[in-house]
């Protein structure tokens, strides 16, 4: 397995490239100017940190007051009634500033993820036999396609259109709306028939999908199925790759700070049907390979009543984008081949490129995140290292200790491997990412909600349990999702994982 993962390597939007060059040990060559992000984080709350202690110091010396005591206290602000007075309005007045600008509270009451049909499923030996006949592929690229689905992950059940069925396959603007449809409505339906929510009670809507988007939008498909209210607020994201499904819920989350007593619902989905690539570029090839159809629709709320029925708690997202360089940025495009074939193109700086989005994301995340004594002595070697020049080993945070759950975007095999070796994590921590590649294949911005489906599954969310959801996406980004569990989290009816969970998990030979 070794060799495999020297040889191979997967990016984002599920995308998967054979060369040297593993996930940079990104641990070792953290910059201070990133640790400086992630203390900014932390000292825009440093006042209410120390207000705390401050109010706890206080009422502990108001019961420590005898009786005397009180009494001389209220002749002496009988005395100063102006001061009183003056004093009282500040504390209103600062007090009714607080709590109006105070963040609201965001609760993930449920979320459902498509299940396709079972005639939608694919084997290998089906999928090279389609490949084959179809007649756009030569030797060459059949051989590259067969390797690559062997050291892929995935299984033998994952799912692709019905449109890539036939032979030849059928890619119209009609099939991509079926697909479309039948997924999000199908995430949609489980979701609303599992939380009694009514379609009219969504006041925010926020629908990602990387490479289709047709007029009307995806959006708008809803809003239409199911007759959405007039005044909803409705959001349509394209092109942000497989970490737009936390984008997604980011912004659900800033609309929900503006408007009250309401709900917002994500759809996350990615559309296969339009974006199968005919052609013999192999670096276009790897979608085909590790795309699968899947999608998922999470019900948030800031409803305080809403708290004693939510799984989870949003405890905080942090985004990161290298756009702002040209190599992240063109590391993977969406272009044309040389025989005028569309295809997602990859560079060969990707896992570069991705290594140094996730260092960035990680180290913002660490001090929002890590206990006191893990940031203390990773900031205390960094300095030693990088202001005294000081040959001390870089210290690497024990994430372990500020996560129960790990939901890695099931992107591809040697991605999870790196990242498993990086963060020191246990097998058990990166079953779910793993488990949810084999079984549902990479669908994209949904996966990291399949895996957080098969740890519930698996009954092993307890409460105050915290999950990281981690997800990248083109452009570059590399996005983080952290949740907070209210109760011991049961499975939902209809978890995608309920018929198969008891033969999971299986052990991935390649």
């Amino acid at each position: 397995m070794n060799d495999q993962q020297e040889s191979e390597s997967t990016t984002t939007n599920g995308v998967q490239i054979r060369q040297s060059r593993r996930l940079p040990d990104f641990l070792h060559t953290v910059n201070l100017k990133h640790v400086k992000l992630g203390y900014h984080y932390l000292i825009t709350h440093l006042l209410t940190l120390c207000l705390v202690p401050l109010m706890a110091f206080v009422i502990f010396q108001g019961f420590q007051l005898n009786p005397n005591d009180i009494h001389q206290l209220w002749l002496h602000l009988q005395y100063n009634l102006v001061s009183v007075i003056i004093c009282s309005v500040f504390l209103v007045f600062g007090a009714t500033v607080y709590i109006m600008t105070m963040p609201r509270s965001l609760f993930l009451v449920d979320y459902a993820c498509y299940k396709p049909p079972s005639n939608l499923q694919v084997k290998f030996e089906q999928f090279m036999e389609h490949s084959k006949l179809t007649g756009d592929f030569d030797d060459s690229s059949l051989e590259f396609q067969r390797k690559i689905l062997e050291r892929s992950g995935l299984g033998e059940e994952t799912y692709v259109p019905e449109a890539m069925h036939y032979i030849p396959p059928r890619p119209s603007m009609a099939a991509a709306r079926e697909e479309a449809q039948q997924v999000m409505f199908g995430a949609l339906d489980v979701l609303f028939a599992n939380t009694n929510i009514k379609p009219k009670d969504i006041g925010i809507l926020v629908v990602n999908c990387s490479l289709f988007n047709p007029t009307p939008s995806l959006s708008a498909m809803i809003v239409n199925k199911y007759k959405l209210r007039g005044n909803l607020r409705s959001f349509n994201l394209g092109g942000m790759g497989c970490s737009a499904g936390v984008i997604a819920v980011d912004l659900a989350k800033d609309m929900l700070q503006v408007h009250r007593n309401t709900y917002a619902v994500v759809v996350s989905t990615e559309n296969i049907t339009q974006n199968w690539y005919f052609g013999n570029k192999k670096s276009m090839l790897i979608p085909n390979c590790l795309f699968r159809v899947g999608g998922s629709a999470v019900l948030l709320s800031n409803k305080a009543k809403d708290k004693r029925r939510a799984k989870y708690k949003l405890v905080h997202v942090v985004r990161t984008h290298k756009g702002a360089d040209d190599k992240a940025f063109k590391c993977v495009y969406q272009e044309q081949d040389d025989a005028g074939k569309t295809g997602v193109s990859l560079s060969k700086e990707l896992m570069a490129i991705a290594g140094g989005a996730l260092k960035t994301n990680i180290t913002t995340l660490g001090p929002l995140v890590l206990p006191i004594s893990e940031q203390l002595l990773f900031f205390s070697t960094l300095v030693a290292k990088k202001l005294f020049k000081a040959k001390v080993k870089p210290y690497i945070p024990d994430f372990k200790l500020a996560f129960d759950h790990f939901c890695i975007h099931a992107g591809g095999r040697a991605v999870i491997d790196e990242l498993e070796k990086n963060l020191q994590l246990l097998p058990i921590h990166v079953e779910a990412s793993r488990m949810t590649l084999h079984r549902f294949g990479n669908t994209s911005s949904s996966s990291i909600w399949y895996e957080l489906a098969y740890t519930e599954a698996k009954k092993r969310v307890r409460r105050g349990d915290r999950v990281w959801q981690i997800a990248f996406g083109s452009g570059f980004k590399c996005n983080s999702a952290i949740w907070e569990a209210l109760r011991h989290v049961k499975p939902s009816s209809s978890n995608p994982w309920e018929d198969c969970i008891d033969r999971y998990p299986v052990q991935i030979v390649m």
